[in-house]
């Protein structure tokens, strides 16, 4: 749905988002992003059939988050669960690992979210591995996703997204 990518931050990172959907691997979902009056819409249909199931955006760029314990975000959704995603230069079976970390919304509300890095589980393809572990100085890419199981239109609007960094005593 995305003809080219759309401008959003990352903090003070001008990102570029595009769209990565399971049409990569047989499925039928889309999804599209856009960006109006400074809001992020990640917006779309998700398909179960053919092994379907998940739509996703993403911005490549360097990343340095090794003095955040976090992501924080704040969005308005429509009641279904998202992940936030993040990748380094870390590979399994010669592909990117990610980390991923669960957030919900609620239909039609403003909420911040909280995803601490710690919390995040290391991810091949929709399966969890053991490790790596994340090594927050190398961050090449961010993004959103949804796979939670469903089949449906969704929307996710997002104000802005933030590294979360611990208070420093002085």
């Amino acid at each position: 749905m995305s003809e080219s990518p759309a401008r959003f931050p990352v903090a003070e990172i001008d990102a570029r988002w595009v769209t990565l959907d399971d049409d990569v691997m047989g499925g039928h979902s889309r999804s599209g992003v856009v960006v109006r009056d400074g809001v992020l819409t990640f917006s779309g249909m998700t398909s179960l059939e053919d092994n379907g199931g998940f739509a996703s955006i993403r911005a490549h760029g360097a990343f340095d988050l090794r003095d955040a314990t976090a992501m924080r975000l704040r969005v308005r959704g429509d009641g279904r669960a998202y992940q936030l995603r993040l990748a380094t230069d870390a590979r399994h079976r010669g592909s990117n690992v990610s980390w991923r970390g669960d957030f919900a919304t609620r239909a039609q509300a403003w909420i911040e979210v909280t995803v601490a890095f710690a919390a995040m589980q290391p991810t091949y393809r929709g399966t969890v591995l053991d490790g790596p572990q994340l090594d927050l100085s190398k961050v090449e890419e961010i993004g959103l996703l949804i796979g939670d199981g469903r089949a449906g239109d969704f929307a996710l609007d997002v104000e802005w997204i933030r590294p979360l960094h611990v208070a420093r005593n002085a």
